[in-house]
């Protein structure tokens, strides 16, 4: 950051407190400019995005130190702040985050402002989620798709080739079935507490005319293939007696063609949107010609797009007493969360947190947002996600984007960089409750992107489908990919497992990266590393809610520092292709490896570790 020496909002001597305040904080600013630079007068700029507001406040001082307050607005806000310099002669600079600059261009440090009054369950970002796509973790039967909505085609064999080729009209039909099922999932729910998951996270499981059912036919009705609703309660009431909570997939700004609201090839028996104007459904859906010209989401035909903003179906999804929202609460559900964020307006979202706060206190309301949530803009819109009233956490896509990048040979200060910037952005509570993922159901898989050689030739899908790594790769690409989790385990917010990732799963882009999980053939010493990872975040409460320092961040090296009431950990980790030797202040008298093969010693309050090329270690 240019001209640090005047100003850095990461530095407590020059902004206090750190980060986002909740409303009504006051927030003091001290600059430090070189006394030859002769300023005599600092002002602190100030413009608030909501409100359209402009401020000027006057920072007393001279002689290289000038310093005031801020108070923050009774609101939420989202602020943007630089400074202005004037000399004796009456000039004038201008300071922003990239130092001094043009007066356009100095209102580019951001200011975070949230509701301090609204609370966010703690359960979710203390502990450890699995996602699951249903269809594939494990079946206990080949389930018969007769009368089932859309057309269906059952494998027989479990691990059989998915299809992944569009049919004879380029469209992926996504209609192969494998049968997992939600009995198979409880099946397996002493596998999924020996890697200490607090929370299973399940794609969309309400009946929809593809395997993904990311286009939903009715919300109240389990997909009769998984099973039914009597099999989705019984599965969260041993999934909690386990300590698991179900987060749901709520998809709410698009419905399937075949939706029993639709209802293009007329399944369902009662009038759906595109068989009659007097349908009950047709005004929830924007027509430019009926019946076949229609909003959709991203122009997909078999996706139509929900108009939110209605009242009969926003009283569908989240206010009327018998809603979607809290018939799969009562059910057993503690959390949702929200397909295509960005898509929903900002009171819809809202309406949802309050409606669930209000049938359960402590359920977790979660966001698809790939970027920095704080200052969104989407479809011209800034965008409120973290600001008290709506979402409660982000899936962390930041986090994945920088660790692929210092993974793949970036520099780990970059990543440190990325993560302040979302720290420092972000409300605490929502630091500490972002879905931390290396990979889901819409990206490649992790260790596939670790370990493929990026020159190999892969331009085609089916080169794509065909391809598994290499020995040479699958070694690099399996070191890779524990530096990842071990980071992942150590970092603020819920580690996330997308389902067979810990068992070595491959696999490119979607549907590539949803085979069926690998029971039998599982890489079992990767599971176990999984599993005592999973351990080591649940005994220590520093992993969970400590505080973070960066001890280390240079080329393939980053060490981190989690630190809550005397429990400290460190961890090391070193991306590089050569040996990393470090010395590191070390909080007390011994250290503890969890994991064993490493070099370290510790004397005078000092930690003396050499890490081996894409090697890491946590030491308690």
């Amino acid at each position: 950051m240019s001209e640090r020496y005047v100003f850095d909002p990461r530095d407590a001597r020059y902004k206090s407190p750190f980060g986002a305040v909740s409303c009504g904080t006051e927030v003091s600013f001290t600059l430090r400019p070189l006394p030859q630079e002769q300023f005599t007068a600092c002002t602190l700029l100030i413009w608030q995005e909501f409100a359209f507001t402009g401020q000027e406040i006057d920072l007393p001082g001279g002689a290289g130190l000038f310093s005031g307050t801020f108070t923050a607005p009774d609101e939420p806000e989202l602020i943007w702040y630089g400074f202005r310099f004037t000399r004796a002669d009456g000039s004038m600079v201008w300071l922003g985050k990239n130092g001094y600059c043009a007066k356009q261009e100095m209102l580019s440090w951001q200011l975070t402002v949230y509701d301090g009054e609204s609370t966010t369950p703690e359960w979710f970002g203390n502990g450890i989620t699995y996602q699951i796509f249903p269809d594939r973790f494990h079946r206990l039967s080949i389930p018969d798709p007769t009368g089932m909505v859309g057309e269906r085609v059952v494998h027989q064999g479990w691990d059989e080739p998915m299809v992944y080729k569009p049919d004879e009209k380029g469209e992926l039909r996504n209609n192969d079935y494998f049968g997992g099922s939600l009995q198979g999932i409880r099946a397996k729910l002493d596998y999924l507490q020996s890697l200490h998951v607090t929370t299973l996270y399940l794609c969309p499981i309400f009946e929809a005319a593809s395997n993904h059912r990311y286009n939903t036919a009715d919300y109240l009705k389990i997909d009769p293939m998984l099973g039914t609703e009597e099999d989705f309660r019984q599965l969260c009431t041993d999934a909690k007696a386990r300590g698991i909570r179900i987060m749901l997939d709520g998809v709410f700004n698009h419905t399937g063609s075949n939706s029993r609201y639709f209802n293009a090839n007329g399944f369902y028996p009662e009038l759906g949107a595109a068989q009659s104007t007097t349908s009950p459904y047709y005004k929830w859906f924007n027509f430019s010609h009926w019946p076949k010209q229609y909003d959709s989401w991203w122009g997909i035909h078999t996706l139509p797009a929900v108009n939110e903003n209605h009242p009969d179906y926003r009283n569908f999804i989240i206010t009327g007493k018998d809603s979607v929202v809290r018939y799969w609460l009562r059910a057993g559900a503690s959390a949702w969360r929200l397909d295509v964020a960005d898509e929903l307006p900002d009171d819809f979202i809202a309406d949802i947190r309050r409606v669930m706060e209000e049938e359960c206190s402590d359920s977790f309301l979660l966001g698809e947002v790939w970027e920095d949530g704080s200052n969104k803009i989407s479809y011209s819109r800034r965008r409120r996600y973290l600001l008290g009233s709506e979402t409660h956490g982000l899936m962390n896509y930041p986090f994945r984007t920088a660790t692929l990048a210092w993974l793949s040979g970036g520099d780990a200060a970059a990543f440190r960089d990325t993560m302040e910037t979302i720290r420092e952005n972000y409300p605490p509570a929502a630091f500490y409750s972002g879905l931390n993922i290396l990979g889901t159901h819409d990206t490649p898989r992790i260790l596939t992107l670790l370990g493929a050689d990026s020159s190999a030739p892969l331009g085609s899908k089916d080169l794509r489908a065909a391809y598994r790594l290499s020995d040479t790769e699958l070694r690099r690409g399996m070191a890779r990919l524990k530096l990842a989790a071990m980071l992942a385990y150590s970092f603020p917010g819920s580690p996330t497992v997308f389902y067979g990732d810990e068992a070595g799963m491959q696999g490119f882009e979607d549907p590539l990266n949803r085979g069926t999980y690998p029971w039998g053939s599982e890489d079992k010493a990767l599971v176990a590393f999984y599993q005592q990872l999973g351990a080591l975040r649940m005994q220590h409460k520093a992993l969970q809610r400590g505080s973070i320092e960066y001890l280390y961040a240079k080329d393939g090296g980053l060490v981190i520092r989690r630190t809550l009431d005397g429990d400290s950990v460190i961890t090391a980790l070193n991306a590089g292709d050569e040996p990393l030797v470090l010395t590191l202040p070390w909080m007390g008298d011994t250290a503890t490896d969890a994991f064993t093969g490493h070099t370290f010693s510790v004397k005078d309050s000092l930690l003396h570790l050499s890490l081996a090329a894409n090697g890491g270690m946590i030491l308690i």
